[in-house]
């Protein structure tokens, strides 16, 4: 029967379950998409954040800075996710809901359980709906950036492909050369509905004079 009571009556426990449930309906959504930040990392993010904001409230070991560093602390864990890629930066996304999932926790800590769960729910909304928003967006235009390496080292191949990518119906600027002994790469930023974007894949990979494409 205590242990009954102390976890029927218990305000840090009600908080804890709350954190948990927060975290899982952003998880869920992280998790179906296999971001690196998956389901229980992103309840663990949501449950860390609480509990520290919980022991900051607490009698002696009451401490504003504890909550205050958090903010700071988190950035290190989403700072983990961003990386590099061979032409843009990944990660930024994932990033983000680490540090928004974060301050939800904070929020369930202080005892604003209601604002903590509906804060979630707008999260995943962002996270799903606002997704195919994107998608449609990138439909009617969207950026890419392709290295193209040619068979051999004649500069003359860049201008002829760049002439190519014209009569695919997307603007284009060109970012880089690169040259070697016996082959030359080049470099685009393309921009345009993305079914021309994909005709410039197709086609791209099908040209004889196109020794590697790459399209991140």
């Amino acid at each position: 029967m205590f242990m009954i009571d102390f976890f029927v009556n218990n305000e840090v426990v009600h908080t804890i379950l709350v954190s948990i449930f927060a975290g899982s309906i952003v998880g869920i959504e992280r998790e179906y998409r296999n971001k690196s930040a998956g389901f229980r990392t992103v309840i663990l993010i949501c449950l860390g954040a609480t509990i520290f904001t919980i022991a900051s409230r607490l009698g002696k070991m009451s401490d504003d800075r504890i909550a205050a560093n958090i903010v700071t602390g988190i950035g290190f864990l989403g700072a983990g996710v961003i990386y590099q890629g061979k032409f843009s930066v990944q990660g930024l996304t994932t990033a983000a809901v680490i540090w928004a999932t974060a301050a939800i926790g904070m929020i369930i800590g202080f005892g604003e359980y209601k604002l903590g769960v509906g804060l979630a729910l707008v999260m995943l909304i962002i996270l799903s709906v606002f997704y195919r928003i994107e998608i449609w967006m990138s439909d009617l235009y969207s950026t890419r950036i392709i290295h193209v390496t040619f068979i051999d080292s004649d500069v003359r191949r860049v201008g002829e492909y760049q002439d190519f990518l014209k009569t695919c119906n997307v603007s284009v600027n060109r970012t880089g050369l690169d040259k070697d002994e016996n082959k030359v790469g080049a470099t685009f930023e393309i921009a345009g509905k993305r079914e021309m974007i994909r005709k410039v894949n197709e086609q791209s990979i099908g040209l004889d004079y196109v020794y590697m494409y790459s399209n991140p």
